[in-house]
């Protein structure tokens, strides 16, 4: 397309108006097959809806749009896209180094899959560029990166991280969930692949489970097709209708989750009860200064730790009334969880164990005012 500015992308980029009908949203491709004109004649490329779905295929050119890259594929899950994604990669006695704040769905692929398949790793403070090369080994094939992490909202300097991982022959994989493509362009700043559940932010309501690959490397964008097709985790047609569905408002809903988000971050800062705040929008963050670099703006996500320790933490997470006490993140509603017994429970008794008494909320787009007086009255 000629349009480059993101906001145009996000509705127009593999949207074209049905050539059937007109119609200006794409249709639900729910079919499993195709008429083939004669053997081997495939109408539009298309033979079998695990190979390839019209549906799907407007999604994956959306979000190569929209991430700068040459190659969008869409899946079951982000921990399918992420599977499928060192499967193509790595072959056994490879090494990957991972953050020590990952998600704990991708500790666990680590920990309890991929090392059973051979895969070696180890954990590094990405944040840190000194930190990274100490870990790397004559077998990294990868080093994986979220910025901002969750839960602890800490940063990495993707150029940086980029450079590095170029001298060591290995490749940069960005986990850009919390941050979205609309806040982050992970490719453009030197990495390699872009990884996304799609559950969060993009898809924006709390209704759908998908994830991401893009790449701007065409040859590796071919091998990671051809292995999402030989795996088989694709992306059912109306799950990605329902992202690209959320996908067309991302930026208005980035901007006001963002604005929320530094309003809680400051009203969390100044409570007696709040012994830290973790959000790289507050100029104390230690990442604040990459975060602005590279950032358009904040993000959504905060988490805090509260006085009083883990009990305290879950009492917190139980009176709230407004913020919806649930896993997941990136929908239009507000969600308070505790990272400890929820979300990243795999990681207990791990390097990658997160505090007990911290709190992770997901900052909707709801009046500022309301979600304000809610912690406050929970926090008393």
């Amino acid at each position: 397309m000629s349009h480059e500015h993101f906001e145009t992308l996000a509705i127009h980029a593999g949207q074209e108006p049905d050539a059937a009908t007109g119609a200006v949203v794409p249709p639900i491709y729910q079919v499993s097959t195709y008429k083939q004109d004669g053997v081997g004649g495939l109408r539009g490329g298309y033979e079998y809806s695990r190979s390839a779905n019209p549906t799907r295929t407007a999604l994956e050119e959306n979000l190569a749009a929209l991430e700068g890259g040459s190659r969008g594929l869409a899946f079951a899950s982000g921990l399918a896209a992420e599977d499928c994604l060192l499967r193509t990669v790595l072959t056994p006695g490879d090494h990957v180094v991972i953050p020590n704040d990952a998600y704990g769905g991708t500790f666990r692929l680590f920990s309890k899959v991929a090392e059973r398949w051979g895969v070696r790793w180890s954990v590094a403070d990405t944040g840190d560029a000194d930190a990274v090369r100490a870990a790397l080994t004559d077998r990294t094939k990868i080093i994986w990166v979220e910025t901002p992490t969750n839960p602890l909202l800490g940063i990495t300097d993707i150029a940086r991280i980029a450079d590095v991982a170029r001298s060591a022959g290995a490749r940069l994989v960005v986990d850009n969930t919390f941050a979205s493509p609309y806040l982050q362009q992970p490719l453009a700043l030197g990495a390699d692949v872009v990884v996304h559940s799609t559950t969060k932010y993009m898809g924006g309501h709390s209704d759908v489970v998908g994830g991401a690959l893009v790449t701007s490397d065409s040859a590796l964008g071919e091998e990671l097709a051809f292995h999402q097709n030989a795996m088989g985790a694709v992306a059912g047609p109306f799950d990605a209708w329902l992202v690209m569905r959320g996908v067309k408002t991302l930026a208005v809903r980035m901007d006001r989750h963002s604005a929320n988000a530094t309003r809680v971050a400051a009203m969390l800062e100044a409570h007696p009860k709040v012994t830290e705040v973790l959000y790289p929008g507050l100029p104390g963050h230690p990442g604040h200064e990459v975060a602005a670099k590279q950032m358009r703006s904040f993000g959504g996500m905060v988490s805090f730790r509260v006085a009083g320790g883990e009990e305290e933490a879950v009492a917190v997470c139980d009176r709230t009334k407004l913020f919806t006490l649930g896993e997941s993140l990136g929908g239009v509603e507000s969600l308070i969880e505790h990272p400890g017994r929820m979300t990243h429970a795999s990681a207990a008794g791990s390097l990658l164990e997160v505090p007990g008494d911290l709190v992770r909320l997901s900052v909707g787009i709801e009046s500022v005012e309301d979600l304000l007086a809610d912690l406050t009255e929970a926090l008393r």
